[in-house]
């Protein structure tokens, strides 16, 4: 997007562990859809639903959050928004547009309503213009809770602009750009083995804990409509959850997600691997792995009981998903609906300088200038200078 030339050494060193982190992230993101239709008929597939959903998303959201920038937003920040967000967001929601038409449905463009993955762009644009207000106050995670709690209470917060998934999961995005305030990085990097192994023995016994907990009480999480409650686009209210105390269950899941997100960037490896090239890829694999996953959806091959191999067969097909499209090849075919430069639409100069012309009529209203105090020197007017 700049037009300077920078060199080699300019360029900001990559942290391996976020890249790791990104793409294990977006790849169960991709697993969550990919078994979403099974959840119905299997306790198996239900189990394994909840378990990534308790943390997948909030991973997401707070990686997202730790590199957003909080300063008042430059020229170039303005532009990336466009580039990355806005303009993909544009022509994805018109891709699907069309599809549904070509499948029967009414051709209708809502740019106000996303399609199914889509709201995340709409959802992290709010947030990046936001986010230098939200900091100017004094205490921005805290807030940010009371603002995701108490939005679910409200029923007249719908799918529109993904408001209810954008406030929802708001503390997660906050809670990443807290992460950079305290400088988790250069603490985590700075840890002997010794110490390391020590955090990762004590979030590998939590994943566990979480994971023994789902398996031994999934009739009852069905039961008390959890999932509904991890997806954060509903008041409690419109699935059955009408008391005053339905918010202390989002506030618990939302204290869970935090100590989720730490566990898992803690057992990210913190040097470059295999998967670490791939970290730069993630939004190709969200905004692409949905027309792989539509014709599973949608046709119902995937409705009904299953054999117990296809739980673990649509798990190995995401993470194929995750990688192909991870692919140079793939980035750089669909590089122009996902990263969009668009230079033809952009001035060559990013701002034009205004300011204010005093003209001759309104000196003429001024005056003179006083005559200048008995004893001083007496210096040349200036001319009146533009504001």
């Amino acid at each position: 997007m700049s037009s300077v030339t920078h060199s080699p050494n300019t360029h900001k060193r990559r942290v391996p562990i976020w890249d790791n982190a990104r793409w294990v992230a977006i790849t169960l993101v991709v697993v969550g859809h990919a078994i979403l239709k099974l959840i119905a008929e299997s306790d198996v597939a239900y189990s394994v639903y909840l378990f990534i959903y308790a943390f997948h998303v909030p991973v997401f959201m707070g990686v997202s959050g730790y590199f957003a920038k909080s300063g008042p937003p430059g020229m170039r920040q303005l532009k990336r928004l466009l580039t990355d967000i806005v303009f993909p967001y544009l022509i994805f929601e018109t891709i699907w547009t069309i599809i549904h038409w070509l499948l029967g449905g009414d051709f209708w463009l809502d740019y106000s309503t996303a399609s199914w993955t889509l709201w995340f762009l709409m959802a992290l644009a709010i947030w990046r213009l936001g986010l230098p207000y939200l900091v100017l106050l004094r205490y921005p995670l805290l807030i940010s809770i009371v603002i995701s709690v108490g939005a679910g209470y409200l029923e007249t917060i719908g799918p529109a602009f993904a408001l209810s998934r954008t406030l929802g999961f708001l503390p997660f995005f906050v809670f990443g750009w807290k992460l950079r305030q305290w400088q988790i990085t250069g603490r985590w990097l700075a840890l002997r083995p010794a110490v390391l192994w020590r955090w990762r023995a004590g979030a590998i016994a939590l994943f566990g804990i979480l994971a023994l907990g789902i398996g031994l009480n999934i009739e009852l999480l069905r039961t008390l409509k959890i999932r509904r409650f991890l997806l954060y686009d509903e008041a409690y209210s419109e699935f059955g959850y009408g008391e005053f105390w339905a918010g202390g269950i989002r506030l618990g899941l939302i204290l869970l997600g935090f100590a989720l997100t730490v566990a898992f960037l803690l057992l990210m490896p913190r040097r470059k691997v295999w998967i670490t090239a791939l970290g730069a890829a993630t939004m190709y694999i969200y905004l692409l792995h949905s027309f792989l996953l539509y014709p599973l959806r949608e046709t119902g091959a995937l409705d009904g009981p299953k054999q117990p191999w296809v739980l673990p067969a649509m798990i190995v097909l995401s993470i194929v998903i995750a990688l192909v499209f991870s692919t140079r090849v793939v980035r750089r075919v669909f590089r122009p609906l996902v990263e969009p430069r668009a230079r033809w639409l952009f001035k060559q100069e990013p701002s034009t300088a205004t300011g204010t012309i005093v003209l001759p009529d309104l000196l003429a209203e001024l005056g003179p200038e006083p005559p200048a105090p008995p004893g001083k020197q007496e210096k040349s007017p200036k001319p009146p200078r533009a504001q």
